[in-house]
């Protein structure tokens, strides 16, 4: 039985020094000069000559492709763009925001305000109405309360999926609109 497994590139670990047991090895210096095509024993040699560590950057090359590196420092600047990658990123969430059918002005405008929080934040909104009782009888004045939030949103935002009766629930999702 095979199993596979599948890993990042980055978590991926290098095999450095005694691990890498190929007969022959492209070797690059610490500088980046190409020393050539070398048994792993002497590129290993010359890397303990400048008391640093022999690492396999490219497993896949023919031959190998190996570099006299300071193993410990490239792994902590290699963990230091890792943290730093994931500061940068913005996970989007979706933000709902709740309305009804006989929804005053103010509360329409509060509601508004939020949502174009919510959008310049670089959330995703999605706007609902509960239909309850009688008012499933009138699922127009729904869509016309759907298509006057999105038509004041429509500066900031962009209709992701239109206005759609689900059950006793009317939905929509809204984005922002991209950064120019």
């Amino acid at each position: 039985m095979i199993l596979w497994r599948c890993s990042d590139i980055s978590k991926q670990e290098l095999q450095f020094n005694e691990e890498i047991r190929d007969k022959e090895l492209r070797v690059i210096g610490p500088d980046g000069a190409q020393l050539g095509i070398m048994s792993s024993a002497d590129a290993l040699h010359i890397a303990e000559e400048k008391n640093l560590d022999l690492v396999k950057i490219a497993p896949q090359a023919t031959p190998p492709v190996c570099k006299i590196m300071d193993y410990n420092k490239f792994r902590f600047e290699q963990q230091k763009r890792e943290k730093e990658a994931r500061k940068k990123q913005h996970t989007v969430e979706v933000k709902e925001i709740k309305l009804s059918l006989n929804i005053d002005t103010h509360d329409f405008n509060t509601k508004l305000k939020n949502a174009q929080k919510f959008f310049a934040h670089g959330d995703k909104v999605k706007v609902s109405i509960r239909f309850r009782g009688r008012e499933m009888g009138h699922s127009e004045y729904g869509y016309d309360l759907m298509k006057k939030f999105a038509d004041a949103c429509s500066e900031v935002a962009n209709i992701e999926r239109p206005a759609k009766l689900e059950g006793r629930q009317m939905l929509m999702f809204m984005a922002p609109k991209p950064a120019k």
